[in-house]
């Protein structure tokens, strides 16, 4: 099992920067799937979440109208579009897949967000 996320890096405020998490070794098509983030000293928070077939999102108050989780289940993949990026939006950004039925749960590796003010 593997989720690899991409697409982080260095942005100024209110720039754009869209995330990847490419899913390989269980059936994706059957996992909710959620983007969290965690800064420096800081608990690790849930910034996205959408439905397995796609039709169903969430979003933390504080990324509310500026992010949007997607996901393609022919290609194994969730994305996070984030727009009009704040110095607060700066952290290590992870996938998390959780199965529908049951406890399996993967995490990514993370990919670092940073926010330029």
């Amino acid at each position: 099992v593997q989720l690899v996320e991409s697409g982080g890096g260095l942005v100024r405020t209110g720039g754009s920067l869209r995330l990847s998490c490419v899913a390989s070794g269980f059936t994706f098509s059957t996992y909710f799937m959620r983007w969290f983030r965690q800064a420096p000293a800081k608990v690790r928070e849930l910034v996205a979440h959408i439905s397995n077939t796609g039709e169903n999102t969430n979003y933390a108050d504080s990324v509310k109208g500026r992010f949007t989780i997607s996901r393609d289940n022919a290609k194994n993949t969730v994305y996070l579009q984030m727009n009009s990026l704040k110095p607060e939006d700066t952290a290590m950004y992870y996938c998390n897949a959780q199965r529908l039925w049951g406890n399996n749960n993967y995490w990514g590796q993370g990919t670092q967000v940073t926010v330029s003010s």
